[in-house]
């Protein structure tokens, strides 16, 4: 439970928040009580799922899954709450992740557009060359947020202040501009792949 004990405490801020939420939904209100403590959860998505990468996504996921949840909810104590929801969206992932790799498969039946993941594009060497003709398709501030994000590695407040773009606005470039290089990244693999035509 070192995680509770590192978080600052400002729990009645924090009910202050939930309350407001939960009447009138608005994300900005959320992006507000959640922001504190993203650096603690990115701490504790690496600890279970041990890639920063995916780590960052767990970040933005349990934002998504905190925005549903807590209009269910009726929550008392909010930094436990989250840190629960944290640790059981990790376990869930882990759970995912482990099926899939104990699944029996056909390695000669895979399309290659299933193998492109944009978590772990930028590591790859062989898809630099599609990724920085792909970025070039995205809107100026995608593109921008993006590299920020993943290429230098900037969070969310950081990237926020170097562009003067909202906490929400920072998120949102970041996940459509990763759903759009995806996109991109398949459309670039398929029609790279040769067509064999029966004769």
């Amino acid at each position: 439970m070192s995680f509770l004990k590192n978080i600052p405490s400002h729990s009645a801020g924090d009910a202050d928040l939930v309350a407001a939420y939960r009447k009138s939904g608005d994300l900005t209100l959320l992006a507000t009580l959640y922001q504190p403590y993203m650096d603690l959860l990115y701490g504790v998505a690496l600890k279970y799922l041990g890639e920063p990468e995916t780590a960052k996504d767990a970040v933005m996921a349990i934002f998504e899954e905190l925005a549903q949840k807590l209009l269910k909810h009726e929550v008392e104590n909010f930094k436990g709450w989250l840190y629960t929801l944290a640790k059981n969206h990790c376990l869930m992932q882990l759970r995912s992740t482990r099926r899939m790799r104990t699944g029996e498969f056909d390695p000669d039946h895979m399309q290659i557009g299933e193998e492109v993941h944009l978590n772990g594009v930028f590591e790859k060497e062989q898809q630099l060359d599609q990724l920085s003709k792909c970025l070039e398709t995205l809107s100026s501030e995608q593109k921008t947020v993006v590299e920020l994000f993943y290429l230098q590695h900037k969070c969310y407040k950081d990237i926020g202040t170097m562009t003067g773009l909202e906490w929400n606005k920072v998120r949102s470039h970041i996940q459509n501009g990763r759903r759009n290089l995806k996109i991109c990244m398949e459309q670039q693999t398929f029609s790279a792949t040769p067509i064999v035509r029966s004769k």
